[in-house]
C-alpha cells in the first residue's frame, strides 16, 4: 500500500473533514500515513491523529519559519514527543532563505537547525528536512552530522539539481518526492528521478499543498498520490506497483515502522 511520508492533516485546510478523509485512506490504498509537526504550538493537534488511527505516525520538530519560537522549552518539548512509541522522525526542520533574506536570519535558523539535529541524533531518530533557496547551507550542515554519525533521514520535497541529489544520495539519504515531479515545468525534479535509485525515493504529498497534476491548485491529500505514483513509473519505467512496493519497503526502513 502506499506509504505518505510526509503530511499535514493538523492543518486548517482539513478542519471541516479531516476525520472523514482520513477514515477512507486505507479503503484507498493508503497504508501509512506520517503526520508531521512544522509550527509551535501544532504538537498536540498531530499527535492527537496518532493516537486516534493506527496508521497515522508522527514527526516532530519546528520548521525554520518559527525558528524565533525556539528556545529550550520548545526543545523539551521535542524531546518528550520524540520518547512517544509512534514518532518516526525529527522534522520538519531545516532552512528556508525563500521568505527570510537577511544574514541575521539566516544565522538563527542554521542554530535552531543543529538543535534539532542534535535532538536527532540524541534520540537515534532520522531527520526529516525542509530546505529552500538555502542549498549550500543545507548541504553542509547535513553533511557535518552525516560524518558524525546520525540513524539517517530525508530530504523532503527534493527540489535542486541532480548534482545536490548525488550528495544526498551518496550520504544514503532519501528523496521525498511529491505532486511536483507531475507538473510540466519540472524538468529538473525528473532528472532527479530518474537518475535516483527506487530504493532511496519517498513518496509524500506535504498536504494540503502541492496537490499533483490533474488536480493542481487544490488541496492536495493522500488519495492524490496515484498520480505521483504513476508519473515516478513512467519515468522509471517500471509498473506503478513496484513503485508503490519500492517506496513503502524503503518508508518501513527508514522509519523503522513494521
Amino acid at each position: 500500500m502506499i506509504f505518505d511520508t510526509h503530511a499535514h492533516y493538523d492543518d486548517e485546510a482539513f478542519d471541516e473533514d479531516r476525520f472523514a478523509m482520513l477514515d477512507r485512506m486505507q479503503e484507498n490504498g493508503i497504508g501509512h500515513i506520517v503526520d508531521v509537526c512544522a509550527s509551535v504550538g501544532h504538537f498536540d493537534r498531530v499527535y492527537d491523529l496518532v493516537e486516534k488511527y493506527p496508521f497515522v505516525y508522527g514527526a516532530v520538530g519546528v520548521h525554520p519559519d518559527d525558528a524565533e519560537k525556539v528556545d529550550d522549552a520548545v526543545l523539551d518539548e521535542i524531546r518528550r514527543y520524540c520518547d512517544m512509541e509512534k514518532t518516526v522522525a525529527v522534522g520538519e526542520i531545516g532552512l528556508d532563505y525563500y521568505w527570510h533574506k537577511e544574514k541575521e536570519e539566516h544565522l538563527l535558523q542554521q542554530k535552531v537547525f543543529r538543535w534539532q539535529m542534535d535532538i536527532a541524533r540524541e534520540k537515534k531518530l532520522p531527520f526529516m528536512i525542509h530546505s529552500r533557496d538555502a542549498a549550500e547551507d543545507t548541504l553542509n550542515i547535513v553533511r557535518e552530522y552525516m560524518k558524525d554519525g546520525m540513524y539517517g533521514g530525508i530530504i523532503h520535497c527534493f527540489s535542486y539539481s541532480k548534482e545536490i541529489a548525488r550528495e544526498y544520495l551518496n550520504m544514503g539519504l532519501y528523496l521525498g518526492i511529491g505532486g511536483v515531479v507531475t507538473f510540466k515545468n519540472s524538468r529538473k525534479l525528473k532528472e532527479v528521478v530518474e537518475y535516483a535509485p527506487l530504493s532511496q525515493i519517498l513518496l509524500e504529498t506535504d498536504c494540503p499543498y502541492m496537490a499533483p497534476v490533474p488536480n493542481r491548485g487544490k488541496r492536495n491529500s493522500s488519495l492524490y498520490l496515484p498520480e505521483v505514483v504513476k508519473t515516478i513509473a513512467e519515468i522509471k519505467g517500471v509498473s506503478c506497483e513496484e513503485v508503490v512496493a519500492v517506496t513503502e519497503s524503503n518508508a518501513m526502513r527508514v522509519f523503522g515502522v513494521v
